[in-house]
């Protein structure tokens, strides 16, 4: 255990957590510690399991494609099998020049069921490693998924099977509202309206402004909206604030969570600023209450050492963010060693949240409620999931690959985008 993990807490989460205690749930009853070098041999082994794919499907050409604001990824093997992915719409138009030109061309050629091999690759190939951010980890997910449906169809196998199989066809939601600046009054209304006739029993808000070094946004919307939600939504529903780095300091990130504390909240999202991980790990380790970190986190190496030194109790890997389900597996993987839960963060529009929902239901340490910030307008069909928040539920899709297709005649409409 390390030594600066602190034995009072260890007790409290314990015991805050035990009685309440089901599958899923965010902490388990015994915190177990792990150390760095275990963490390491988690991290460098492989994650997917290919046994059932015998031939290579080998990459014959991966296009990026736009329709109007939309982006989509082309991918053709040797075979003359094709797929259509879905990449992060938002950050793509950022993007698009790493993808195509440093990342695209080094998968061409080769074939898919060596992704992981691939992937590393990659990230050396022309020091593109000295890019290593947000914009050159999101073109690594967009390949990264194109492959994985080049092979489930290839295969005829769902994505999850390379991942271990699915663990659960039906993941429990949340609402996720991106409300700042209004009323503590006026947050209530959207958020009931928000949440109206989804049946979730969980939400998320916003707390302080935004990497604003203590800022509120107005001035004490945080103090009053914390037990305003609480009192309006009740005892039964499950209550998550994200601060979004609005805090400079560990002591007033601590103040804040006192209150949430007070108020029964099941988890307290990014509370300093983002990279300032020992700021983070002082809050976590001064509260009982869960912190959560992790969405802008991209380095396995940050995160082996978040995990191994407890700089906050819930992990939260973006899988676009970070770079993909491979990448995000493996922190699942050595959170799930050191007795953690992870709650991913959704980000992408687009089929984002189908992203979360796929992953949450192949992995074991997966917490209770995945984010949900509303349906996706691509023209996507599915044979097996409504794609919708039913009874608080999305169904995860079945069938090969993602489980999911895009209007051909949307893919029509769409241009090829050069470098």
């Amino acid at each position: 255990m390390p030594a600066s993990f602190s034995l009072t807490r260890r007790a409290a989460l314990a015991g805050l957590f035990t009685a309440a205690a089901t599958p899923g749930s965010m902490l388990h009853a015994a915190e177990v510690a792990a150390t760095m070098d275990e963490l390491a041999k988690i991290a460098d082994a492989p994650v997917l399991q290919l046994d059932f794919i015998k031939q290579p499907v080998v990459v014959e050409s991966i296009e990026l494609l736009r329709n109007g604001k939309h982006w989509l990824l082309r991918t053709r093997s040797k075979d003359g099998l094709e797929v259509i992915t879905v990449p992060h719409q938002d950050k793509m138009a950022l993007a698009w020049p790493l993808l195509l030109k440093t990342v695209i061309p080094a998968f061409i050629g080769k074939d898919a069921r060596k992704l992981e091999e691939l992937q590393w690759q990659a990230y050396r190939s022309g020091s593109s490693y000295k890019m290593q951010g947000m914009l050159l980890w999101i073109a690594h997910m967009a390949v990264e998924t194109a492959l994985l449906e080049l092979m489930g169809r290839a295969s005829g196998r769902p994505v999850a099977d390379f991942f271990g199989g699915r663990k659960q066809s039906d993941i429990a939601v949340y609402y996720a509202s991106g409300n700042r600046g209004n009323t503590p009054a006026q947050e209530i209304e959207h958020l009931q309206k928000l949440v109206a006739d989804s049946g979730v029993k969980a939400l998320k808000f916003r707390l302080g402004a935004r990497m604003s070094r203590n800022a509120d946004a107005p001035p004490n919307r945080s103090e009053q909206l914390i037990p305003l939600v609480r009192e309006s939504f009740g005892d039964a529903f499950t209550l998550y604030a994200d601060a979004n780095s609005s805090y400079r300091d560990a002591k007033e990130a601590i103040r804040i969570g006192r209150i949430m504390e007070e108020h029964r909240y099941a988890f307290f999202e990014e509370p300093c600023e983002f990279d300032d991980l020992w700021s983070t790990k002082q809050v976590a380790d001064a509260l009982t209450m869960p912190v959560a970190i992790g969405e802008q986190e991209y380095s396995m190496h940050r995160w082996r050492w978040c995990i191994a030194h407890r700089a906050a109790d819930i992990m939260q890997p973006d899988l676009h963010y970070g770079g993909g389900f491979i990448r995000a597996t493996k922190v699942a993987r050595m959170a799930a060693a050191a007795g953690m839960t992870v709650v991913p963060h959704m980000s992408g529009g687009g089929l984002g949240y189908l992203d979360l929902v796929h992953f949450a239901s192949f992995t074991p340490n997966i917490g209770p409620h995945m984010e949900f910030k509303g349906n996706t307008d691509l023209p996507v069909v599915c044979s097996t999931s409504s794609l919708k928040c039913e009874n608080g539920f999305v169904r995860c899709p079945d069938g090969p690959g993602f489980g999911v297709d895009i209007d051909p005649a949307f893919i029509a409409k769409a241009k090829v985008v050069n470098p």
